[in-house]
């Protein structure tokens, strides 16, 4: 069984989805967690947990310094912070372009930055980015910006790994297929006129599976747990698909 026992968690996008899966579950195994957004809302839900919270911008350098300079160190960062624009590369204006890099890469180098001087003082730790098979793993159609800046991603988890790893660092990115989320369900209303519904729309993204099932948080949340433990202290540098077989 994975224990986190004695170990510092720090999570973004913690309030809802698969960040949300990851604290709780790292709470479960034993750490003490600090679960960051900026919705007060979602957050307020983990506090009856034991899971300690802080409303965080994540693309805010400036907090996210003075965040990491009031904190102990942190054993293991979880960086799941993410939006997703849909558009191929002439939909795209020069707005969303670059939000997407500042919310899926840009904060994930703050984050990081920040994190890393304490975490190496205090013996290491494990650093676990959240990309997609949406990447340079795969292309998928209206995912131009997306799926940029989640390769982005990747080469800046191999970056740190590689940099970093005399100094006991690993540094990971995890590559989920569809995933059910609210950031899902937000895709799923926008197209439910479309396609007759919500219900209808959900089943358009099930019926695209090859499993004909959707990610569940939870099974992206138990991976994150092995990376951050010491059981996967083997492992960095890594770009880990959990995809339901689209990429089989």
């Amino acid at each position: 069984m994975i224990t986190l026992k004695g170990k510092r968690i720090f999570v973004t996008g913690a309030a809802a989805g698969m960040g949300r899966s990851i604290a709780v579950l790292s709470k479960q195994a034993g750490a003490e967690v600090l679960a960051t957004d900026i919705s007060p809302e979602g957050l307020a839900e983990l506090e009856p947990m034991g899971i300690k919270t802080a409303n965080l911008d994540a693309t805010d350098k400036d907090a996210i310094e003075a965040l990491f300079a009031r904190e102990a160190p942190f054993t293991g960062i979880v960086n799941t912070a993410g939006w997703v624009h849909h558009g191929t590369v002439t939909e795209t204006d020069d707005e969303a372009w670059r939000r997407s890099f500042l919310i899926n890469l840009d904060s994930m180098f703050y984050v990081i930055r920040a994190g890393l001087p304490g975490m190496i003082e205090n013996g290491g730790g494990s650093i676990v980015n959240m990309a997609s098979i949406a990447s340079s793993i795969k292309g998928f159609k209206f995912r131009a910006a997306y799926s940029s800046s989640k390769a982005a991603v990747i080469g800046l988890t191999k970056s740190v790994a590689v940099d970093y790893m005399d100094d006991g660092i690993r540094c990971h990115a995890i590559c989920p297929g569809t995933t059910e989320t609210p950031s899902l369900h937000d895709r799923m209303n926008e197209l439910a006129d479309e396609l007759g519904g919500f219900d209808a729309a959900r089943q358009w993204f099930v019926d695209r599976q090859p499993m004909k099932r959707l990610g569940q948080p939870d099974e992206i949340g138990k991976f994150v747990l092995y990376l951050l433990s010491d059981d996967g202290n083997f492992a960095t540098g890594q770009s880990y698909i959990i995809d339901g077989g689209i990429l089989a």
